[in-house]
């Protein structure tokens, strides 16, 4: 007789029962069945696609917001028609008459368009004030007379939201600043124009050249004063204001602020040739300063000693080291360890009026 085998009954927990983190992945997916397989991935892939969409979506966002940004500053260039640019909002500081750089302005663009767009700021109408770029736009128009293409019957801009109108003179002075053909009458023109716009709370020419030349030296500024101080006295009686070089100007302005008199002579002399040119008028100027000189030519001449200049030197201490001074006869001369241009012009001014008025006082002690 065999022997039976004895058989165990072991209880088999059903598929259910078991957590899936005990099941195998293979047996997962043969207990769910090809069609729940097919379901489970299909949802993972949506998972991921509404994930893809949702972060493309936010980066469309912040592109959309940056763009925004970008055009209210005016670094968006778009293509707006000429007859929707208006240039009257800023006195513009180009000299009148012909260009002669224009041409070679339009010969580039013709040959490789326009590399640097003007820049303008909306209205309220729909058009456009021209803030930036006279010459470009002039020379669009230019092109677009001569050819009638329509390449040229709209100019790339960058624009900007309405801007503060001092902001607006600035942006126009920084450009032409590094113009080498402005003139120091240009530029007095423009701080005089400033200075007239109620808008700006600026009745102070000085003020205005401080305000609208930020960027140039004090010496230059002190330059675009004269011209401004002289354009201020002879008015309309120069024709060609730009034309006059720097040294003319300047002695001219020191010379009619010495003596008020002299305008209306000089006013005379201008006026006696209407029909002048430029080289002329920079003639009959010089011509004025030579006869305004002649008197205290003529009284040297006459025999009168010459006084001589004596002149004193020495050291002041100073907090940031040694001042060394020079002092004559009408002339005193300071050199120290200081940037007198970026001194506060009006604190600068208190300081020199206060020494001069101490020395004046001890003089008056002393010849009293």
């Amino acid at each position: 007789m065999s022997r039976k085998r004895r058989m165990f009954d072991i209880d088999v927990p059903a598929m259910e029962d078991i957590p899936a983190s005990k099941v195998p992945e293979k047996a997962s997916e043969k207990r769910r069945g090809p069609m729940a397989a097919a379901i489970t991935e299909n949802a993972e892939a949506l998972r991921d696609q509404q994930s893809t969409q949702d972060a493309i979506r936010e980066e469309n966002d912040r592109l959309a917001h940056e763009l925004v940004r970008l055009r209210s500053e005016g670094l968006v260039t778009e293509r707006i028609a000429l007859h929707d640019v208006v240039t009257e909002k800023l006195t513009r500081d180009r000299k009148p008459g012909p260009d002669p750089e224009l041409e070679e302005l339009k010969a580039s663009i013709q040959d490789i368009g326009l590399s640097n767009p003007i820049r303008v700021e909306r209205r309220a109408d729909g058009r456009f004030d021209l803030i930036q770029g006279m010459r470009r736009l002039s020379a669009y128009r230019d092109l677009f007379e001569e050819t009638g293409e329509q390449e040229y019957a709209a100019i790339p801009a960058g624009i900007s939201d309405g801007a503060d109108l001092g902001d607006s003179y600035r942006r126009m002075v920084d450009e032409n600043l590094i113009r080498k053909d402005i003139s120091f009458a240009e530029m007095g023109t423009l701080a005089l124009a400033y200075a007239a716009e109620p808008d700006n709370d600026c009745a102070d020419v000085d003020k205005a050249v401080t305000i609208l030349f930020k960027s140039a030296s004090y010496t230059k500024r002190s330059y675009i004063r004269a011209f401004a101080s002289l354009i201020m006295m002879l008015g309309e009686d120069l024709n060609h204001p730009n034309e006059i070089p720097r040294n003319v100007g300047v002695e001219l302005k020191r010379r009619l602020d010495s003596d008020p008199g002299l305008v209306h002579r000089l006013r005379a002399a201008l006026n006696g040739e209407p029909d002048r040119d430029g080289a002329r008028e920079i003639s009959i100027l010089r011509e004025f300063l030579n006869s305004a000189a002649a008197p205290e030519r003529k009284q040297n001449a006459q025999g009168q000693e010459k006084p001589r200049r004596a002149k004193t030197t020495f050291q002041v201490s100073g907090r940031d080291g040694i001042a060394k001074c020079s002092a004559s006869s009408g002339r005193i001369e300071l050199r120290y360890n200081l940037d007198f241009t970026r001194v506060d012009r009006a604190k600068l001014e208190r300081a020199i009026a206060t020494m001069i008025d101490e020395l004046r006082e001890e003089e008056d002690i002393t010849h009293g």
